[in-house]
């Protein structure tokens, strides 16, 4: 489990195409601090398992099912990546429950800047529409952010100067693809609420 709150901007040092998968190697001398093999890292939004660390980078393994549902496969030597560890049990909760599981993919489609913001608008797909809402949350690229404004379509969000600076949204342009991941407390809403449960009502004790 994740809160997005991004702690390292790494880099991609190496790509090794396999044929039903790939292996990365990314530099991340915060994240890989005591990181052992079968440790979890997000990458861009994405949860994935440290198979080795050496010299601050770490060797990461991404199965076709991975690569077809995020944009982790558009990424190549040289690539910058948000890195973030799982939140540890007892700690502070600085953004929102992110699992590192992605539900799809938009794209960047224009920034607006002002002199103290920027405010960045994101296609949305169809399928994930409806849990996206204003002032809710919504996790860009394992960036946790609040929404600005909804539409059916698009979504906007509102990047402070830490998050530009110190994330890839800050350089992603115009049709640069985006990992999302959605509020899953809203999908288990939505899952009670389509099998008749009424998470309102309290359920009677049978003895």
């Amino acid at each position: 489990m994740f809160t997005g709150i991004v702690e390292e901007l790494g880099e991609v040092t190496a790509v090794e195409q396999l044929p039903d998968a790939s292996r990365f190697r990314l530099r991340g001398p915060l994240v890989t601090e005591g990181a052992k093999h079968g440790d979890s890292i997000a990458v861009n939004g994405v949860c994935l398992t440290v198979v080795e660390t050496a010299d601050g980078e770490f060797t990461a393994d991404v199965m076709q099912e991975t690569l077809n549902r995020s944009s982790l496969g558009a990424l190549e030597k040289g690539s910058r990546v948000n890195l973030e560890r799982p939140m540890a049990l007892g700690g502070r909760l600085g953004g929102h429950l992110v699992q590192g599981h992605v539900d799809g993919t938009g794209e960047i489609l224009s920034r607006t800047p002002s002199e103290h913001w920027e405010i960045v608008k994101v296609a949305l797909p169809a399928a994930l529409s409806r849990y996206v809402v204003e002032k809710g949350s919504i996790t860009v690229d394992g960036v946790s952010l609040t929404v600005v404004e909804a539409a059916a379509d698009w979504f906007t969000v509102s990047l402070i100067p830490t998050t530009l600076a110190l994330t890839t949204l800050g350089i992603k342009q115009p049709g640069d693809p985006v990992n999302l991941e959605v509020d899953v407390l809203a999908k288990y809403v939505e899952r009670l609420l389509a099998a008749g449960v009424d998470p309102l009502q309290p359920k009677e004790n049978h003895r």
